[in-house]
């Protein structure tokens, strides 16, 4: 059975930002996600515990590798033509260590941050 995405009223959707990116951090894994919030689908991911990319990484948990997701996320997100996301923190991300490492190299890549 397929769920559809919940049906948001056009008063709601028309203040919500269309792209949003989350991230989830892990004692071992590092992984980020872009959501268009209107449809509620995930438009593209990146986790540091897909199999092409733990070969290239020394960790999967480190600054590093959070950064390194960031820049792979980015070149899927120019891909997909999405220009701009903005940044949803958790009560406890604070923009430091690999939060920042995520941001900085979206930022650097070329995506603009709302």
């Amino acid at each position: 059975m397929v769920i559809p995405p919940p049906v948001r009223a056009p008063r709601i959707t028309k203040f919500l930002k269309p792209y949003v990116l989350k991230m989830h951090f892990t004692n071992n894994y590092v992984s980020a996600q872009v959501i268009h919030s209107p449809t509620a689908i995930v438009a593209s991911s990146a986790s540091s515990e897909e199999k092409a990319l733990r070969s290239s990484m020394e960790s999967t948990r480190d600054v590093a590798a959070a950064a390194k997701i960031g820049k792979i996320l980015a070149e899927r997100l120019l891909l997909k033509e999405i220009p701009a996301v903005s940044v949803f923190l958790k009560r406890e991300q604070k923009y430091h260590g690999k939060v920042k490492a995520v941001i900085d190299s979206l930022r650097d890549a070329g995506v603009k941050l709302l």
